[in-house]
């Protein structure tokens, strides 16, 4: 029939679990690992990958052991392992001799769990009716922040006929998450009872820092201080803690003091500097953000290129289109502003950054790009654009960059971690 478009017969692919291994490396999808279910089938050659260097989440680890300085570390995972894949961080973090882990939910907890991970995971943040009873069941310690708290982990606890292991969460004055003083000495009262009964196991009192990014701020010893009153509050009731934490990654490279029985780094496992200003601190970034170049081609002066037309080529030039956009986690906002590593050089982006899709401008293209060529977004190598880059650009910090890839970007594992 005139008009008609004929069916197209389906192309034969390559298809991979994200669960599967390849030549010692893994690929991933986005979400995979956090407890939200199976995860998806994702195409082996994918277009868009973040590429997570386990040896890397290793190598930090290390250097934060020493910062800590006998001090036990606690890896945080959360959020799926600041979006770099939390179980496959942590093996790779208690490798390298981290103690411990923590996470927000009891779901992330749980999902570490059934990979198998035996060593202690502490979950701090998590609703009234949130199933306490398999957090016990698993052998997870739970955070708690608030009396009701208690009482809901106290019910999971003699529904199931076996105690609960729990922590105190204490508010110093980040007036955010944790038990506050006001609610504190009734919340040690009903705790002590609970010991007796055997009901809970207490095992470790802790709180958040509001300025660490900010190692001479007053508000930092002020916290100090009020975080050694809770533990002293405590031991009036007969309350003794098996441990005490307060240092998250920035206190945990430049506050000595705050250190106590165990710190708590986030960022700097991954390799970012939570205090820029002062340098890397031997850090290496373990996240790369990379994509394929699908086309190269001629734009002539007096071009535009993308919608709108934002950007008119001044001369002759070439450009790149690299398939990633802000489905992906590209922000539409970088539109113009940020460049890539291509062809052993910086190429910045023109025109808006698409929902798929954005282009590069390689002028005479003397670095002979072609299509198949990989961009680095951002990453950890000489000249490789970094996430700070893009974080300071967006007037935000690099932790909110490498938890940004999403949508079709695919994650892979290089190195062993070991």
């Amino acid at each position: 029939m005139p008009g008609r478009i004929p069916a197209r017969r389906p192309t034969p692919a390559r298809w991979a679990h994200h669960g599967a291994e390849q030549s010692g490396c893994a690929r991933v999808a986005p979400g995979a690992g956090n407890g939200a279910g199976p995860g998806r089938i994702e195409a082996v050659n994918a277009q868009v990958e973040t590429v997570i260097d386990l040896d890397a989440i290793a190598h930090n680890v290390r250097v934060l052991r020493e910062f800590a300085q006998g001090a036990g570390v606690m890896a945080v995972v959360k959020a799926d392992g600041y979006n770099h894949g939390a179980v496959e961080v942590a093996r790779a973090a208690l490798g390298a001799g981290a103690a411990e882990l923590g996470v927000t939910t009891v779901a992330e907890a749980l999902a570490l769990r059934a990979a198998g991970i035996t060593a202690p995971i502490l979950c701090w943040l998590n609703t009234i009716d949130a199933d306490y009873a398999a957090a016990i069941a698993a052998g997870i310690e739970i955070g708690v922040s608030s009396l009701a708290q208690l009482r809901a982990v106290e019910r999971a606890a003699t529904a199931g006929g076996h105690p609960a292991t729990i922590s105190l969460k204490v508010d110093t004055g980040l007036n955010r998450n944790g038990v506050s003083a006001a609610e504190y000495p009734q919340l040690l009262r009903v705790l002590r009872r609970l010991v007796d009964e055997q009901t809970v196991r207490f095992r470790a009192i802790f709180s958040h820092l509001a300025h660490a990014d900010e190692p001479e701020h007053p508000v930092l010893d002020r916290q100090r201080e009020r975080f050694v009153e809770t533990i002293a509050q405590a031991k009036e009731h007969g309350l003794e803690p098996e441990q005490v934490h307060l240092a998250n990654s920035a206190a945990t490279l430049t506050r000595p003091d705050l250190h106590f029985d165990l710190v708590r780094p986030g960022i700097a496992v991954y390799g970012l500097s939570p205090i820029p200003e002062l340098g890397e601190f031997g850090l290496r970034p373990a996240m790369t953000l990379q994509a394929e170049v699908t086309l190269v081609k001629k734009v002539a002066a007096g071009q535009g290129v993308s919608y709108g037309h934002r950007w008119i080529a001044p001369r002759d030039t070439t450009v790149a289109l690299v398939p990633a956009g802000y489905a992906d986690g590209v922000f539409r906002s970088l539109s113009g502003r940020f460049e890539v590593w291509l062809g052993g050089s910086r190429h910045r982006n023109v025109g808006r950054v698409c929902m798929d899709q954005f282009m590069v401008d390689l002028g005479d293209n003397v670095g002979g790009v072609r299509p198949g060529d990989t961009a680095v977004l951002f990453g950890g190598g000489a000249g490789h654009p970094r996430a700070l880059d893009w974080a300071r650009l967006l007037d935000t910090i690099d932790y909110e960059i490498v938890c940004s890839p999403r949508g079709r970007a695919v994650r892979r594992y290089v190195g062993t971690g070991r």
